[in-house]
């Protein structure tokens, strides 16, 4: 777990699915329960942010449109293994771009589950045809109904700076929109300015209180301030003797409840992932169907646990404590 400074084992880090460079044994993380799924509704955005881990934008759809009859498949599938999956969360992309959008959040949460969309509440959301649909399921299904809408910063100058000038003021725009019609509705922001936690809540809170959201800015559930995501900065690696000495449980790892599924551009089914946070690397493949991930053996994986064998894991979700559930 411990960095270093030593070049040649900073070179090596990461490099092997069982070991680690100093050669203790890489940690693994079992799926407890499949709480939450996640759907990539596909990587196009609307717009380009500066550091997007994902790398959205308005032409990348290496990961194209997921489709409601593919979402209707997982859904079987779940059913059909008595899961007990308790959330089915979207995230892109952006989300609203996709045409089949609303068509797969009600057919969630027709068929009882929670459901938790990832959106930056700009152009695609404010369409009079995707507000019909969401006003729809909320009418509907409000209560197990969730919207996240990502805003890096409270104020115009630093989140603009990621995302392009206007886009707080179309972000703000969106949420004054699901405040005012009642939805649930939740906020991402990110730890990228070196500003103290704290500083960061108690900036939200000023914004949510003269924009009237109903979000607590002290609760991490409401306000998720997600660490940053570097895959070329030098990060420790986890080992088994890692969880004692952090006081950590694999339990608390992201992918010890979630997975996600995608549909890589000219593929003919979908792919299921460990997590939300490794898209492209084809080396976290697990399969195409749910069944055979939890079955996922070698490279990666070993009996369906994942190997903890890439920096996200490390800064994102083990020492970071992040998780993009709801």
């Amino acid at each position: 777990m411990h960095g270093t400074r030593d070049d040649h084992l900073i070179a090596r880090k990461f490099s092997d699915p069982d070991r680690t460079a100093k050669g203790e044994r890489r940690a693994r993380v079992a799926l407890r329960k499949l709480e939450t799924l996640w759907i990539n509704t596909g990587t196009l955005c609307n717009i380009e942010c500066a550091n997007c881990y994902i790398e959205s934008s308005p032409t990348n759809d290496r990961l194209v449109y997921f489709s409601a009859a593919d979402a209707r498949k997982v859904y079987d599938e779940i059913a059909e293994l008595a899961l007990g999956t308790r959330e089915i969360g979207f995230t892109g992309g952006e989300p609203f771009l996709n045409p089949e959008m609303i068509q797969m959040a009600r057919d969630a949460l027709d068929r009882g589950f929670e459901v938790l969309i990832l959106t930056n509440a700009m152009r695609p959301m404010q369409r009079p045809r995707v507000k019909a649909g969401l006003l729809g399921l909320q009418r509907d299904h409000g209560a197990r109904l969730t919207i996240r809408v990502s805003m890096d910063h409270y104020t115009a100058d630093y989140h603009d700076t990621e995302r392009g000038p206007g886009s707080f003021a179309s972000t703000r725009d969106g949420l004054d929109w699901l405040a005012q019609n009642g939805f649930n509705v939740s906020i991402a922001g990110r730890t990228m300015w070196d500003e103290p936690e704290p500083e960061a809540r108690e900036g939200y809170a000023r914004l949510i209180a003269e924009r009237g959201w109903p979000i607590d800015a002290s609760d991490p559930s409401q306000l998720v301030l997600f660490p940053e995501m570097d895959e070329t900065a030098d990060v420790p690696e986890i080992t088994e003797a890692c969880w004692g000495i952090l006081g950590k449980s694999p339990d608390s790892v992201m992918c010890a409840s979630s997975r996600m599924i995608v549909k890589r551009k000219g593929a003919s089914e979908p792919t299921v992932l460990p997590c939300t946070l490794l898209p492209y690397d084809r080396a976290f493949e697990m399969g195409a169907t749910l069944r055979e991930s939890f079955g996922a053996d070698g490279g990666m994986f070993e009996n369906g646990a994942v190997k903890l064998c890439h920096p996200h894991c490390s800064k994102f979700c083990v020492l970071g404590g992040a998780s993009c559930s709801g």
